[in-house]
C-alpha cells in the first residue's frame, strides 16, 4: 500500500470532490488523508506550501496540487467512461465556472468576507451562468453531449454548493433540465462513494485506501 499516491482532501470542498471523482472513475486507488482546514497537517503544507486541498503526492515525490490537474492526470492514465472526450468548448466552460461563476458563488455564499458586497447581486450573476447550463443540458442531456464528460464532473460540485445556499429558492427556479441534471449526479453511485466520511488524519494514523472496489 505504501506505493500508492497520497491524497490530502477535505470532504466538503468542491475542488476536492471533483478530484476524488476522477480518481475513483479512473480506478486510481490512493491513500486518503482527510484534512481539517483549521488544523492542516504539516506534511501537506511541506508538499504544497499554498496549503489548499486537494493535494496529490505521487510515490516518486511529484506533487499535483490543482484539482483539474489531478483529474487530467488520473484520466490520462485510465479513462473508461470517456470523460476526456468532450468537445473543444469544454475548457472554456470549465474556465467560466472556475472564474466568474465561482467569484459570484463566493460573494453570494460568504458576503461578509468581502467589502461592500450585495449577495443578491452576485446571486443574479451566478443565475445567469446556471441559465446557460440549463440551455446546454436541454439540448444534449449533459453539458456537452449525451454522456457526462470532464466538464459535468468538474462543474456540478459548484452548482451543488450554489443550490444549497438557498435550496428553496433554487428549487423554485424555472431550470428543470439543470435541476434534474444536478439531482442525477448527486444520486449517482460515484458521488455517493466520493462523499464517504473519514476521520481527520494525523501522523501515525491509518490511511484508508480510497477506491471504488474498496468502497464496494
Amino acid at each position: 500500500m505504501t506505493d500508492l499516491p497520497v491524497l490530502y482532501s477535505f470532504r466538503r470542498c468542491p475542488y476536492a470532490m471533483r478530484a476524488r471523482m476522477a480518481l475513483l472513475i479512473s480506478e486510481t486507488p490512493v491513500r486518503l488523508r482527510e484534512v481539517v482546514l483549521r488544523a492542516k497537517p504539516e506534511e501537506m503544507i511541506i508538499a504544497s506550501p499554498k496549503a489548499t486541498v486537494p493535494v496529490l503526492v505521487l510515490p516518486d515525490g511529484q506533487v499535483i496540487d490543482e484539482s483539474l490537474a489531478i483529474m487530467r492526470w488520473a484520466l490520462e492514465r485510465n479513462d473508461p467512461q470517456g470523460w476526456l472526450q468532450g468537445s473543444a468548448a469544454e475548457s472554456e466552460l470549465i474556465a467560466e465556472a472556475d472564474g466568474p461563476f465561482k467569484q459570484a458563488l463566493d460573494r453570494y455564499k460568504y458576503p461578509t468576507r468581502y467589502d461592500n458586497v450585495d449577495p443578491l447581486e452576485h446571486r443574479a450573476a451566478g443565475l445567469a451562468f446556471l441559465e446557460k447550463l440549463d440551455g446546454l443540458i436541454q439540448t444534449s442531456g449533459q453539458l456537452l453531449g449525451a454522456k457526462p464528460t470532464l466538464a459535468d464532473h468538474a462543474i456540478f460540485p459548484f452548482v451543488r454548493q450554489f443550490a444549497n445556499n438557498d435550496r428553496g429558492w433554487f428549487d423554485a427556479l424555472p431550470l428543470p433540465a439543470l435541476q434534474k441534471w444536478l439531482g442525477d449526479h448527486l444520486a449517482s453511485a460515484l458521488f455517493t462513494t466520493t462523499m464517504q466520511k473519514y476521520s481527520q488524519w494525523k501522523r501515525g494514523n491509518e490511511e484508508p485506501v480510497f477506491a471504488l472496489e474498496v468502497a464496494a
